[in-house]
């Protein structure tokens, strides 16, 4: 493959950044989508790319690839026809070894083919933050049957009873279970397998922290001499099944702890990004109760988060924007905070291959300081996210019950 010019020059000062340049999307959801609008705003050339046609960035994307993102060739093929100035992935299941091969022949990859290598597989992200930076997280093993992971379980050396299991590969929280008693452990080991994703049959079993609350910390990193690692305010979220149902922000934390969640974000971005990686990075923390209460590391995304979608309206710019403005090496002085603000996803209850319909949206918009997004997915699944509701009140409380009805009041027809 031709080798290729990176245009953000690997240097300690900034460079003169010139527009437009070409994103190349590998993932096109709802995150891929808005991150593809944050760079048209910017003038910038993006394609999008993902393993079905009509996925939601490639409906705003100058151009459209339908690639199986798992086999390397086909990602050289698309890259050697478009020839963007930066590779950004948008999920996990990518063939990462040739966006590593992608990077050392001079392409860039964002924020680093390394982040993406290692967040791929949640082993490899664990043992980086556990066994190489000694970051606090839950007592964890692997296993790869069922067999494996009852002894992960219940041998002396185990998690003990509950834990949660999780495929190594997935995305928003599939595959995900909380084993309780000994009966759970094969139905957990067969859910975890039949929602992975990618080539690798393995989880990934951790103790259960009971945990006061979790967030999700953004973590921005910008480029060498454009300016230094910043952090938005922390976002708390609630999940079901493993998945984000909503989020809201500021989730208020002590001082301390919020110092200690930020310490510790910065410590394995800089790891995993390197000297010259830029980008979001969606780190996640639970934070324990009681008298000595403290932060424990559980997982990262090297790209916008989907708890983070309640940026849409709490900040002038939003993550999305952030990652966009790093990515091409533009400063980002300050980020406006707009108040108590809140997420609530819009989810589909049925299987359906044809477009859906959405009802009730003039319901849902006839509150005050609500908004809607529709992802424009062209199919539907059980719990499959279609959409958001987004809302901002005087308090935290009042912003996700203004969310949550919002999103309640739209129907999904197919």
């Amino acid at each position: 493959m031709t080798k290729k010019k990176t245009t953000t020059k690997r240097s300690s000062a900034a460079a003169a950044v010139r527009l437009p340049q070409t994103l190349l999307l590998l993932g096109s959801g709802e995150l891929g989508k808005e991150v593809a609008i944050s760079a048209k705003r910017l003038g910038c050339r993006v394609v999008a790319c993902d393993s079905y046609p009509g996925a939601p960035a490639m409906q705003v994307a100058d151009a459209a690839e339908v690639i199986n993102m798992l086999d390397g060739h086909q990602i050289g093929a698309v890259v050697e026809k478009h020839k963007p100035d930066h590779i950004v992935p948008e999920i996990e299941a990518i063939r990462t070894s040739r966006l590593i091969e992608l990077e050392a022949a001079g392409w860039s990859v964002v924020p680093s083919a390394t982040a993406a290598h290692l967040t791929m597989n949640r082993d490899a992200i664990r043992d980086v933050a556990a066994r190489e930076l000694g970051l606090p997280t839950a007592r964890f093993a692997y296993a790869e049957s069922a067999e494996e992971l009852r002894n992960a379980i219940l041998s002396k050396e185990g998690t003990g009873l509950p834990a949660v299991v999780k495929p190594v590969m997935s995305s928003s929280g599939k595959g995900q279970s909380v084993v309780r008693t000994r009966d759970d452990i094969a139905k957990a080991w067969d859910y975890a397998v039949a929602n992975m994703r990618g080539d690798t049959r393995r989880v990934i079993v951790e103790e259960f922290i009971r945990f006061e609350y979790e967030i999700t910390l953004l973590t921005v990193k910008q480029r060498p001499g454009v300016g230094k690692t910043i952090f938005c305010d922390p976002i708390g979220h609630r999940q079901e099944r493993g998945d984000y149902q909503e989020s809201w922000m500021p989730c208020r934390m002590r001082p301390a702890l919020l110092k200690d969640a930020q310490r510790m974000a910065k410590t394995i971005t800089d790891r995993i990004a390197g000297e010259h990686g830029a980008g979001i990075f969606g780190v996640e923390f639970f934070v324990t109760g009681g008298r000595r209460p403290r932060v424990v590391f559980s997982e990262l995304s090297p790209r916008p988060h989907d708890t983070g979608m309640v940026t849409l309206i709490s900040q002038d710019l939003s993550e999305f924007d952030l990652h966009v403005r790093a990515i091409l090496g533009l400063p980002i002085p300050t980020i406006r905070t707009y108040g108590p603000s809140a997420s609530a996803v819009i989810l589909a209850s049925q299987h359906s291959t044809t477009e859906p319909k959405y009802d009730g949206l003039a319901a849902a918009l006839a509150r005050k300081n609500t908004h809607i997004r529709i992802f424009g997915k062209p199919s539907t699944r059980p719990y499959r996210r279609m959409g958001v509701a987004l809302a901002t009140a005087p308090t935290v409380a009042a912003a996700r019950r203004l969310a949550t009805q919002a999103a309640a009041a739209v129907r999904i027809s197919v």
